[in-house]
């Protein structure tokens, strides 16, 4: 164990491992506690081909950073190097691995980062013989990564996207719900009813003053179902039915005052807007399918007035 990692004591803990796989290579990865996306220092090292200490004969180093690691301290690469990057390779990070034992690695967005030094020069016909490889290598690591990133990869290797998922919606519940019970307030504008009644063809007011059952129906499948993932869930577990149809609140009762109900009453916006922007009920639903990019596999709906 050299100085640099005995010195650093109070290092981070790997909260999980996995192994990425970049063309026929796996390469040691982790997540930290903190949720930073780590690459295995030998990990970068095989990724391209290299050894810790399998420095090519007659690649001239860089004489003024003489700490760059050899995968990428030839002089000719330096002109590529930008001051992102540079950053990266000297914050060394120092964790805690699987099995207790200290791991040296680097964030996992320095890879791409490294392969476009090696694609640039190769560009502009920069690398020397012994090169090439590290140029080909890049090729392989750019397509692996065409289709996600490197960080989704990352959490994929490791599991830490099962997590991440749960504290992701975590937080947004948060920030949509409610901590209390608000008191009721009118959320809705009459515009969104008098329209949807002008579209359904119905008489407004109804005799009575109830509404067709559908309605509550359309209330979720154009307003709630819109909110966040997971939001509506949660304001039905909030919430639950009494009886068939009914509910012992209404459901902008749970959202909070400064994300839910914002988002709630620009939405309503938008669903008004586009049901006055309409002659029909089905010119309303093509309408606002196109606008939130919606595809329905069935057309047609059960009228329960």
């Amino acid at each position: 164990m050299d100085t640099y990692m005995e010195e650093n004591k109070n290092v981070m803990v790997a909260t999980h491992h996995g192994k990425l796989k970049i063309g026929e290579k796996e390469l040691n990865c982790a997540v930290l506690e903190d949720g930073s996306r780590i690459i295995s220092k030998n990990a970068i090292f095989i990724v391209f081909g290299r050894t810790n200490r399998g420095r090519k004969s007659g690649e001239i180093r860089v004489a003024d950073m003489p700490d760059l690691p050899s995968f990428i301290d030839a002089n000719n690469l330096l002109p590529y190097i930008n001051s992102d990057l540079k950053q990266l390779l000297y914050e060394k990070i120092v964790y805690k691995g699987s099995n207790g034992k200290l791991v040296e690695g680097y964030k996992a967005g320095i890879i791409p980062m490294l392969c476009d030094v090696y694609l640039s020069s190769r560009l502009d016909k920069q690398l020397n013989v012994q090169q090439e490889n590290l140029a080909k290598a890049s090729e392989i690591i750019v397509r692996s990564l065409s289709k996600i990133g490197i960080v989704a990869l990352v959490d994929e290797a490791t599991g830490y996207q099962v997590d991440r998922d749960r504290e992701e919606l975590q937080k947004l519940l948060a920030a949509y719900i409610s901590e209390e019970l608000l008191p009721w307030a009118k959320r809705f504008p009459d515009e969104f009813y008098k329209e949807m009644f002008r579209l359904r063809k119905w008489d407004y007011p109804r005799p009575a003053g109830k509404r067709p059952s559908i309605v509550g129906y359309y209330t979720n499948k154009y307003v709630y179902e819109l909110l966040p993932p997971g939001v509506k869930e949660e304001l039905q577990q909030k919430n639950p039915t009494t009886s068939p149809g009914r509910r012992k609140f209404r459901h902008h009762q749970f959202l909070s005052l400064d994300i839910g109900n914002v988002h709630l009453e620009k939405h309503l916006i938008k669903v008004i807007t586009l049901m006055q922007a309409a002659d029909t009920w089905e010119e309303f639903q093509r309408k606002f399918n196109r606008v939130f990019n919606i595809i329905e596999l069935e057309q047609g709906e059960f009228d329960f007035a």
